[in-house]
Formats: structure tokens, C-alpha cells, sequence
């Protein structure tokens, strides 16, 4: 399992993201944006109010919406 370490916006709905392992990644989260936790996040001003929790490793918002680190890793460039 992978950890978030920190995370930035880069424009739109990519953020870049560095990991346990001390990979960083390019991460494209427009597409994934489905469901009700997420219908904030498609804002891009709400978007950028990321923060990364150290208590679940991941990256998360205001409405405690989340994406699995696992995730990010995988779907990151």
C-alpha cells in the first residue's frame, strides 16, 4: 500500500502528488469525479482547497471527499 506525502493543484483537475516511495505523479482526476462526495470537487476553486491528511495518507477536501492512495498511484503519470 502506498502513502501520500504531499500533494499540490497544478491546474484544472490535476494535482501533483509524491509518495512513500518517493515517486511523485502527475494525476488526472477529471475523470474521475462521479458521485455525489465528488459533485463539489468538478469546481475548480473547491478543487484546489486539497490538503493531505496524515491521518488516512491520502489526499482529501473540505466534504471529506478522498481517493485511495492506491488509486493515485495507479492512474498517476
Amino acid at each position: 500500500m502506498r502513502f501520500v506525502t504531499d500533494a499540490i493543484h497544478v491546474s484544472g483537475h490535476k494535482i501533483k502528488v509524491r509518495f512513500d516511495d518517493g515517486s511523485c505523479k502527475l494525476v488526472d482526476l477529471a475523470p474521475h469525479l462521479d458521485g455525489p462526495i465528488f459533485e463539489p470537487l468538478k469546481d475548480v476553486e473547491y478543487f484546489k482547497r486539497l490538503t493531505v491528511n496524515d491521518d488516512i495518507d491520502t489526499v482529501v477536501w473540505p466534504n471529506a471527499a478522498d481517493f485511495s492512495p492506491d488509486f493515485l498511484y495507479e492512474i498517476g503519470e
